[in-house]
Parts: C-alpha cells; structure tokens; sequence
C-alpha cells in the first residue's frame, strides 16, 4: 500500500493539470490488481509445505492429501484421519528399504524376481509357531520363554507376544481343520479301509489306545492315517476295547468301509475284535461275513517264536556275548586300543561296529552275532596278545555261531518286510512265512543238535499260529503278479504234500471273495471268446450244390453231427491267473501293476485295492508311542488327553510322511549308535581314528 500512495503521489505530481490524469488513475488501478494477484500466489506457494520429512501435502479436489516423497503414495491429510496411515506406510514403503537392488529384486515369498518386500502376518507367525511346537514336540509354554520371546522381538519389535493358551487354541484349531480334510479325504475312497490298533501306558500308567487307517486312495498310493491317540481309562476288558473302537469308527463315519483289523496277541483283543465283528456283521458291513476282519501281528508272531527257542543259549552265544563285554564294557582304554590294534593288524575291511545285545529282545541278539563275525580274526588275534581275555570262542564255536546266525537271519529278514509301513506287505508275508517255515523243517530234519533242540522248541509255537493265519494273506499272495496261485500251490505242497485240502480252501475264498466284488460291480463280468462256426451262412449255397452234384460227400458230411462251440466266458480272475507271471527279478511295484490294469480288470482291481491295504503288523500304531513318549514325558505328564491327541494327530496329518522318514532314520541311527564305542583315544593317525568312530 507504501508503494500504491508513492505512485499516486508521483503522478498527481508530475502530471496534475494536465489531460492525461484519467488515463493515470487506470494505470495506478490495474498496477495494483497484478500485485494482489502476485501475493496471492506467494502465500499459495507458502501454504504447501511439505506436512513432515516424508510426506508432501497437496491440496487436490478442496480435500488435503499427503504424498510420499520415496515412492508417491497418497492418503488423507486432515486432521480427522490422524497420521497412522503415513506412518504404517512408512515400515512397508517399497522405496524405503536398506537393502542393495540385486536383495530387493528377489521376492522372499515365491524367489522370484520381483520388486517387494515382506510384510508381518499375525495369522503366518501364529501358524508357523504351532507347526513348530506340533513338530519339534515342544510345551505349549514354549511361546513364553524369555529366550524365544527375545528372538521374536529381535526379527520383528512390534511382534504378536503368545501365551501358552493362545497357543494350544492354535493347536486345536489346527487339529479340527485338518479333521474335516481327512474326512473328506475319506468320502473320495472308493475302496475299503484295513485298521491297526494298539494300547499304550504313559510315564503316569494312563493308558492310551492308537487307532491307524490303513488304504489305498484314488491314485493308487498307500496311505496310513491316525485317527485318534485316545483316552482309555481301565478297565480294558475286551468289550470295553469293542465299544471304544465302534464310537471312534462311527465318529470317522467310516464303520462301513471296514475290511480288516489287525492286533496283537493279547487275549483281550481276541474278545473284542469278536464282539465287534458281530456288531458290524448285523449290519451287513464286512466282507465274506467278516471272514476276513481279524488279522494278528505277525511281528508279535514271530517274536514269541523266535524267543522260544532262545530260552536256552549255547556256550558259544555267551562267549560271544561276554567278549563284546569285554571290548565295550571296559573303562580301560587299553583294552580297546589293544582290539583296534588287532582290527589294524587283520585287516578287517569293515566299518561296522560291535553290538551289545539285549536278553529281552531277539533281534539284538542276531545283531550281536552278525557284528561279531565280522571281527572274528580280530578276536582271535586279540586272545593270542591279551592274557586278560579268556572268553575268545573255539573254532567249533565260531562255526556254530555262524549256523546260529544264518537260522536266525530268515526270521529276522521277515520281521524287517512285516515292518514296512510304506508299501503293501499283505502281499509279501506267504513268502517269507513260508520261507520261515520251511527253514524250521529243515533245522528239525538236520544233523545239527542245537540247531534242531531251537527248531523244536520254535516249531510247537509255529505250528499254533501257522494254522491259524488268515486265508486272506494268502489271497494277497496271489494277487501278486509275480506269484499268483502257482507260489501258493508250491508252499503248500512242500508244507503238506500233494492234493492238501489247505489248497482248495484258499482256491475256494478267493473266489467266493471275487464273486461278492462280482455282484456288487455294474462293470461287466466276464470277457467272451467265440468261436462258433458260420455255416449257416452259406446254408443254401451247399443245397443248390447238392440237387446238383448228387456227391456222396455231402452225404456223409451230413451224417456227421455238427457241434457249435458255445461261447466261452472267462471271468477277469480267470484270465488273470492264466496270465503269465512276472518275473521277481524286476524293480517291481504290485500297486502301479493294478493301477495299469484297473480299466482291464475292474473287479478285480477293485478288490486287490482292498486286500493290499491290509497291514500285517501294528508297527504303524506302535510307531506312534514313540512321539507319545516325547509328548507325555516326566515334564508334561499332567496334559490333558485331548490336547495329547490334538498334538500326535495333527502332526501326523501334517508331517507323516517326515515322521516316517524320521523314524526309519531314528532306528537307523540308534542302530549306528550303538556301534559306537566312547574313546577318547589322543594321537590316533588318521585310519585309526576312522575305525575307532565305528566301535
């Protein structure tokens, strides 16, 4: 306004009386609007300052906006939405990052080349934090220890803090989700489904009872499943089991898909698995009348056998056993450098190491004998150098250990194929059961006195549980391409001689079993093969020959009866078992065999699915007392049963196929365990040092 009066002033000066006044006055006017339009715009300019270090504020559409200086982002600038919005923009700007271009083109998520970074998920870190305590075993107060909640605030500070409920509200949930998959899982079978069960006591003495399905799913897969790892208060009656297992089928909704169960010896599962095939039967739910249902542990089996005729060991086993005492057993580090001088010195090519056998347990004793040999020289040598050992088996006694040892080798290679879990062992226990049993026959026949006092003692045991065994084992023998009826006809001709009855019983299941299949298919049933004549078709062609040729060819031929071969049906087991056999030599795998010829042989296919499920053993539901001894430990001894069974559960849904590996790697390395000897043997060169880590 200084400036607008000067002007005036100046001009009325130097211009007053003269015409040009008017003409001022509109230029003073006009100077005066193009200055408040400038200081208009300055104030503009002055108002749209940058709100804070990383936002600019803007005024677009009469509403305040801020903008991100790094990467552009808008959000609401007004008072009323607050500054939560910028500052949550400012921990997962893209722009924003530390790292150098080559780490934040690399996406965490799909390792990808992509421009991102990763943002904190409550719900992921919930997630990954039960899948560790339902993997690894841990408490549920794993979430609130100081050095695990420290870690957490170390990665991220504004972490979710869990507490110990939180955490086993995480588990449950977990555990209920993947219960509705498995249930589904269990709709799509179209197949039936062969059970496991078994009871357990815990370190307190309650006692818990693991109920695994067994079956094959639509891709031709075997597929092992716990159901439940339940509660069972006593008394454990048979009948009380009966009822036990009959709820838990009808809460799976899976009571009429049964085709199996197998158990143990006890003879309180005799009883209940009695009483719960007759509740099943009435409802018409089994196979073959439930013929079929019960199978035993055929490990079981062979364990009680196998411990029959080791009740009395020969001088030759406790030498052998009292010389790997005298190598392991000792404090003394000379004894074990003097063996593993004399392992240098014969040179024994191997890196096996000796095994400490168990009284109560057969197979360490066969372990004990098959590490034994193989340092033979080693403990010969050993007596010629030590005065101190006096237990060094005689010659004799070292070739009766090796006949010992090779006896015991069938029913040890046996019990490793009845352990199996993750292939078809239905299949595979009529040859190794018959291989069994006629290394039995041919020890009570041979010359070798202990070998036929061990043979006698396991034969009485055999024989019990031999004509017991289920039909249906053999059945699945036969559903094996590479032995059919031929290998059972075989074992049971050497086992019983020619024409035995045993053979038309097994031949008479099977198809009695195929026919149920038969009856219960909409496929068709038999496959025709023609061979009837076509005369007729030329009947009045030969007529006219005959008015005209008078031959007495045509005379005699028809004085010959004319036979029309009818169609021959053969059913799709018939054609099957006419088949050729495959040969054993073969990588082979019986499941994908039947998965190719499912569309050949439906039927058929249809019931091998159902009787290769079958399990032979109970090691699927005693491998789960194992992660039950982890859950339940002296610690933990108070968690309730449902949480115990939400854990054991939900890891193996989730991780089966780990546990399974992890568990054949667990036997693998406590077998590698064992072998080792603890030395601290200083100044060892460097091949003694290899062979002393295997001893």
């Amino acid at each position: 306004m200084i400036f607008w009066h000067f002007s005036v002033s100046f001009l009325n000066i130097t211009l007053e009386g003269t015409p040009w006044t008017l003409l001022s006055l509109f230029y003073v006017t006009l100077l005066d609007v193009i200055l408040l339009l400038f200081l208009l715009y300055i104030k503009e300019s002055i108002d749209s300052v940058a709100l804070s270090d990383d936002d600019d504020n803007i005024i677009a559409e009469d509403k305040l906006k801020s903008q991100c200086k790094k990467c552009g982002a808008q959000y609401m600038a007004s008072s009323r939405y607050g500054t939560g919005n910028m500052r949550r923009h400012i921990k997962v700007c893209k722009r924003n990052d530390t790292r150098d271009i080559g780490q934040m083109m690399i996406s965490r998520d799909t390792n990808s080349l992509s421009l991102g970074s990763i943002q904190y998920d409550s719900n992921k870190f919930r997630e990954l934090v039960m899948a560790c305590i339902v993997m690894h075993d841990l408490p549920f107060q794993f979430v609130e220890w100081a050095g695990i909640r420290a870690i957490h605030q170390y990665l991220y500070p504004d972490v979710d803090t869990l507490t110990r409920n939180t955490a086993k509200a995480d588990v449950l949930k977990a555990y209920q989700r993947e219960k509705l998959k498995i249930k589904a899982m269990f709709e799509e079978v179209s197949g039936r489904v062969s059970l496991t069960s078994d009871l357990w006591s815990s370190c307190i003495s309650d006692g818990y009872m693991c109920l695994t399905a067994h079956f094959i799913d639509k891709e031709w897969r075997l597929q092992k499943r716990i159901l439940n790892f339940c509660f069972m208060p006593p008394p454990h009656t048979g009948v009380a089991l009966s009822e036990k297992i009959f709820d838990l089928l009808c809460g799976w909704k899976i009571e009429g898909k049964l085709f199996s169960l197998t158990l143990d010896n006890a003879s309180s599962n005799d009883v209940s698995v009695e009483a719960l095939g007759s509740q099943l039967q009435l409802k018409g739910l089994l196979p073959c009348n439930g013929e079929f249902f019960h199978l035993r542990c055929c490990c079981h089996i062979l364990n009680l056998v196998v411990q029959d005729g080791l009740k009395h060991i020969d001088r030759a086993i406790e030498k052998i056993r009292e010389s790997v005492k005298y190598v392991k057993g000792s404090h003394s580090q000379v004894r074990k450098q003097k063996f593993l001088d004399c392992v240098k010195l014969v040179s024994v090519g191997v890196k096996k190491g000796l095994r400490q056998d168990i009284l109560t347990r057969w197979n360490s004793t066969y372990l004990m004998l098959d590490s034994a040999l193989l340092y033979r020289r080693a403990f010969e040598h050993l007596a010629l150098s030590d005065s101190n050992y006096k237990s060094c088996p005689s010659a004799e006694e070292w070739d009766k250990v090796e006949k010992v040892w090779r006896f015991l080798q069938v029913f040890y290679d046996a019990t490793l194929v009845f352990s199996g879990t993750k292939y078809p062992t239905a299949n595979l226990f009529f040859p190794s059961i018959s291989q069994c049993y006629l290394t039995l026959k041919m020890a009570l026949e041979g010359t070798d006195e202990y070998l036929r006092f061990m043979a006698s003692m396991m034969w009485v045991k055999f024989q019990k549980y031999w004509a017991d065994f289920s039909v249906i084992l053999a059945i699945a023998c036969i559903l094996d391409p590479r032995y059919k009826m031929t290998f059972v006809e075989l074992c049971y001709k050497k086992a019983h001689g020619e024409d035995s009855l045993e053979i038309l019983l097994v031949r008479n299941k099977l198809y009695s079993l195929f026919d149920e299949y038969k009856s219960k298919s909409s496929h068709p049933t038999t496959t025709s093969v023609s061979s009837r004549p076509r005369a007729n078709e030329a009947t009045s062609y030969l007529e006219s020959m005959e008015v005209e040729s008078k031959l007495d060819l045509f005379k005699e031929f028809d004085d010959i009866t004319s036979e029309e071969f009818s169609y021959a049906h053969k059913s799709q087991l018939e054609l099957y078992l006419d088949e050729p056999k495959m040969s054993r030599n073969v990588n082979f795998d019986v499941l994908t065999f039947w998965e190719s010829h499912q569309y050949r042989y439906p039927e058929l296919a249809a019931m091998a699915r159902d009787v290769l499920s079958i399990p032979v053993s109970t090691v699927a539901s005693e491998a789960a007392f194992s992660v039950g001894g982890r859950v339940l430990d002296q610690y933990r001894s108070s968690l309730k049963p449902e949480n115990v069974e939400a854990i054991i559960c939900t890891r193996d849904w989730l991780y089966g196929d780990k546990d399974d590996n992890e568990y054949e790697n667990t036997r693998e390395l406590m077998k590698i365990t064992q072998d080792i000897m603890q030395m601290s043997l200083k100044e060892e060169t460097g091949e003694q040092t290899t062979v002393c880590s295997n001893f």
